[in-house]
């Protein structure tokens, strides 16, 4: 039996509070100038959203609160009600509680129910997982339509009071790279008016005997007090490995969908940060693509940035347009990539 193409109905996409930029971050914790040229000269990324006040530490907005926003605008860009979904999956490394699961809050808030629904725990490439498991069960014809989501808030792990100065580099990486976000696609087996396939998606664990990039602690009462940092990037190792196995990814969709260099419109690579994906762009190398990115005006949102690059590309392909994306987990090592075409 031949599997119904799958389509990308539309995407949605959700940012809290107002953008801070590297300025009004340096004042913010009393940084000196030259920290704020190092943002600028090294990271690349000019401005991010966070779901909480820094100035008083109040979480704003939750996960729940921007999944449910983005995954209103992609069923409302879609032309569907709650109703229509009849699948959910969602990926994220920072779900607002352990239980319930994210993705069944979201889904009471949009009036979604009676429905399989998936949170898969990942870090950047959890929207691929999400996408791929989608994919895969609308691929059998039991499912018609799917609402993918992946929602970022670092507000748990964000301390106002810290001293950033006397802070090691792994930790204050993270106040820089990272910002808060949401985004939502509609899958469906039925194409919309303005059709676009979502040809191929995979992604693959490659960290078998390799040390973790970056780790997210969860503290419960019992270890509340304990000193370990809540977040640590081994920003070195994620630069020498992530340019590579971009590489990798791209030679594999390239093989597996039998498309070549000069085919491919559109490019959407790893946004770890500006400087990062200028340096991962150049390693890929396709020359005639037009590269999607936004993470020197969003940050890092992990799980959510694939939708907005996806935001970015699906209205400027036209017929016979081909874009691919790519993302690295650092973590663990996850690669993972997709295929779009507009038909």
């Amino acid at each position: 039996m031949h599997s119904p193409d799958i389509h990308v109905r539309s995407v949605g996409t959700a940012l809290p509070g107002p953008a801070v930029d590297n300025a009004a971050l340096a004042r913010r914790f009393r940084m000196p100038s030259a920290w704020e040229q190092w943002i600028d000269a090294f990271v690349g990324t000019r401005r991010r959203h966070f779901a909480i006040d820094l100035d008083t530490g109040e979480i704003r907005h939750t996960p729940a609160d921007l999944g449910e926003q983005a995954g209103r605008r992609a069923l409302e860009a879609a032309g569907i009600g709650p109703g229509d979904v009849d699948l959910m999956v969602m990926g994220t490394s920072s779900p607002e509680m352990l239980m319930p699961a994210t993705v069944n809050v979201i889904a009471d808030r949009l009036g979604i129910d009676g429905i399989p629904a998936y949170q898969l725990q990942s870090g950047c490439t959890g929207a691929f997982q999400a996408l791929d498991v989608a994919h895969q069960m609308l691929s059998t014809g039991r499912h018609r339509t799917a609402l993918v989501l992946g929602t970022e808030s670092c507000a748990k792990h964000f301390d106002v009071t810290a001293d950033v100065a006397a802070l090691p580099p792994a930790e204050q990486i993270n106040g820089v790279l990272f910002g808060d976000g949401a985004g939502a696609a509609v899958l469906s087996t039925e194409p919309g008016p303005d059709p676009v396939v979502l040809r191929h998606v995979f992604c693959t664990l490659v960290g078998l005997g390799r040390p973790p990039g970056q780790i997210v602690e969860w503290f419960g009462r019992a270890d509340r007090h304990s000193q370990r940092p809540p977040v640590v990037e081994d920003y070195k190792a994620i630069e020498e490995s992530v340019p590579g196995l971009a590489a990798d990814v791209l030679a594999e969709l390239l093989d597996h969908l039998d498309w070549k260099e000069d085919e491919i419109d559109y490019l959407l690579p790893p946004q770890l940060s500006g400087v990062m994906t200028a340096r991962i762009t150049a390693r890929l190398d396709v020359p005639n693509a037009h590269e999607v990115s936004c993470v020197t005006e969003t940050g890092n949102t992990g799980n959510a940035l694939p939708f907005f690059q996806l935001e970015r590309a699906l209205p400027r392909m036209i017929a016979g347009d081909r874009a691919v994306g790519i993302s690295v987990e650092s973590s663990k090592w996850i690669k993972a990539g997709l295929g779009l075409e507009k038909v």
